[in-house]
């Protein structure tokens, strides 16, 4: 597990998602983007694939 502290952006707040995570995740944020979603208190972020996705 890895602590992140929240970082302000605008109005908004963003984590850092360390690329050793990502890569588990099969993520790559050139070709992939992601379905961000709150379920029981847990944030869950989910690949999207940009060419099936008609994106």
């Amino acid at each position: 597990m890895v602590r992140r502290k929240l970082q302000t952006i605008g109005t908004s707040y963003g984590i850092i998602i360390p690329k050793l995570y990502l890569e588990e995740m099969g993520i790559n944020p050139v070709l992939h983007d992601v379905d961000i979603e709150v379920k029981d208190k847990v944030l869950m972020v989910k690949k999207i694939d940009k060419k099936t996705d008609g994106n």
